[in-house]
């Protein structure tokens, strides 16, 4: 078996586990730099930065909670925003932690000083006890990534 010792480290390692290691790193930073370095949100960069301005996205709140509901209900919020940047404010995409969290969002862009909103509905068929889901929206913000949450607490009717 073929060892490699690296000096005053006094490390072992077989040769085919290095030979691997390197592979899997000489790997990753081609497709690292192939990539740009950027994690690919489908927002052409011309969005994300216009001559050093960024639009901003200020909810007037990014939780909420519908309390106690029964199993089965049907619960809807509206998540309101503003652009307090100063370029326009676009959301690639708007998704929930699960299918039972459904949110619909602008689909075009948001100008500086306008205000929108983002309109979650829950299905907690299914569901009992304390619930947290989350809505994750990826825009050309920094950080590029919103998290909404809303919570509930799920109870089972009971039959007799």
């Amino acid at each position: 078996m073929n060892n490699i010792t690296f000096g005053l480290l006094n490390i072992h390692i077989p040769m085919k586990r290095l030979v691997y290691f390197l592979s899997v790193i000489a790997l990753g930073s081609v497709l690292y730099s192939c990539n740009g370095g950027n994690n690919n949100t489908g927002l052409s960069s011309d969005l994300v930065n216009v001559n050093g301005k960024l639009p901003v996205m200020t909810f007037t709140d990014t939780t909420h909670d519908f309390g106690t509901i029964n199993q089965g209900e049907k619960v809807s919020y509206t998540f309101k925003f503003k652009n307090t940047g100063s370029t326009d404010l676009v959301i690639s995409s708007a998704n929930g932690s699960c299918g039972c969290t459904v949110p619909h969002y602008p689909k075009g862009t948001v100008k500086p000083g306008e205000e929108s909103q983002i309109d979650v509905t829950f299905d907690s068929s299914g569901k009992s006890g304390k619930v947290e889901k989350m809505v994750t929206l990826v825009t050309n913000c920094q950080p590029n990534t919103k998290i909404l949450t809303i919570t509930s607490n799920i109870i089972v009717p009971k039959y007799q």
